[in-house]
């Protein structure tokens, strides 16, 4: 079988099931803008596409999202018809469509059954919007109207997709009736034989090494920022840090924004709340608050295997993968009581769970599980098992993402919208 993915920064989402699908015997392809040069990848054939116009330009600034998703449409189009005149048909697609890039890809392949990945529908109604009011935009019934927008492309695609697949229920039952039962709800995966314990980590730190023996406090965002709850940890840093006068704290991201509003022009998240609790915290402790940048993810493994407690906050998002790794590791986690975590994590079976806003609740727990060893062993234990009863790649999210591939290709695909 021939087999089209579509990802901006291939392999995203679908580095096992690529890798997989081409390891069957299938003819794996893939079109991104990562690469530069075609290229080959574990098996998969990389081919580039090439935006070769800005977008954006005297645009109403609702419709500024949009337009950046067909400019990576037309460009995925384009690369596409080079492919079809090279003889090349894919009989599966499988894109994730956040981007756009697979917006006209059928117009190209009429017959190709279109798989997309499902990460959000967005939602303009509380808690989706508006749940932090300490960020609230000032027009608040206009930015429920341009978040609106945003779901154009989702549409465009419910008209030309035979099949979604969403990684948790969370993020699935976001999307409307209309294509939700479409929605196959099967997780990326976490590679528990390679994602697990290790009771002699060893993790330099400047001039020292930390080992277990040491209590270390973690907290991971891809970038540092108040959607995945780094302005709460912040400021429950200068109590956490007079309390547990022994504990190192590893902060792990990027000074960039992933998600929501930016920071005022010129600053950054991470320095603003550096700053708002920097004079409540002495020169001696805040040389134990260590901020890593993103590292390597061996590196990043290490960190989580040192890990007394774990600290994972999101507003009602997209569940990140080093919860679930985190939880892989046997590493104690207290996490913000939103519906994503709920779906992870039961309260002091798997996990702890606070409120997102509260921290003085956030540090109550963390203290709580450093001073309980036996608290710390029953969680962590219970956190790996639910992974691997749940989110085991190999013998649960692998195989039925690959039965998900098989039966879309089975799919009757019909005619194009006109």
């Amino acid at each position: 079988m021939n087999i089209l993915f579509i990802h901006q920064n291939f392999p995203g989402q679908f580095k096992h099931l690529s890798v997989a699908l081409s390891a069957q015997g299938h003819h794996v392809t893939a079109l991104t803008l990562r690469v530069k040069q075609a290229t080959s990848w574990k098996g998969v054939r990389v081919l580039p596409y090439a935006i070769t116009r800005k977008g954006g330009q005297q645009l109403h600034p609702w419709m500024l999202d949009m337009d950046s998703k067909v400019t990576r449409g037309e460009a995925c189009y384009r690369a596409a018809m080079q492919l079809k005149e090279q003889g090349y048909h894919p009989d599966v697609i499988i894109a994730h469509h956040g981007w756009g890039e697979s917006l006209f890809l059928r117009d190209v392949w009429p017959r190709a059954r279109l798989g997309i990945y499902c990460e959000l529908y967005h939602l303009a109604g509380y808690p989706h919007l508006g749940f932090d009011p300490e960020f609230q935009s000032p027009q608040a019934g206009a930015e429920a109207l341009r978040i609106r927008l945003k779901n154009l492309n989702n549409h465009m695609h419910f008209d030309i997709a035979q099949a979604g697949i969403s990684p948790t229920l969370f993020q699935a039952e976001t999307f409307p009736p209309a294509f939700r039962d479409r929605i196959s709800v099967i997780h990326d995966g976490i590679d528990t034989a390679q994602v697990k314990a290790d009771p002699g980590v060893r993790f330099p730190l400047g001039d020292r090494v930390l080992t277990r023996e040491d209590e270390v406090v973690t907290f991971v965002n891809r970038n540092l920022e108040p959607y995945r709850g780094y302005h709460i940890f912040m400021r429950a840093l200068p109590r956490l840090l007079r309390e547990r006068p022994q504990a190192q704290i590893l902060i792990t991201g990027g000074d960039g924004t992933s998600y929501g509003a930016k920071p005022p022009a010129g600053k950054t998240w991470k320095q603003i709340f550096i700053d708002e609790v920097r004079g409540q915290i002495p020169d001696e402790d805040w040389a134990r608050v260590h901020f890593l940048g993103r590292i390597p993810y061996d590196r990043f493994l290490d960190m989580l295997r040192l890990s007394r407690c774990h600290v994972y906050l999101t507003y009602p998002f997209v569940l990140s993968w080093s919860l679930l790794e985190a939880m892989a590791t046997e590493t104690p986690i207290v996490a913000s009581d939103t519906a994503p975590l709920r779906e992870a994590i039961t309260h002091d079976v798997t996990g702890r769970l606070v409120d997102f806003f509260d921290p003085a609740a956030l540090v109550d727990q963390v203290c709580a599980l450093l001073d309980d060893a036996p608290a710390r062993a029953r969680l962590g234990a219970a956190a790996r098992d639910h992974v691997l009863q749940t989110y085991d790649l190999e013998s649960i999210c692998l195989p039925r993402q690959i039965a998900w591939v098989e039966a879309l290709a089975q799919l009757p695909v019909p005619d194009l919208p006109a």
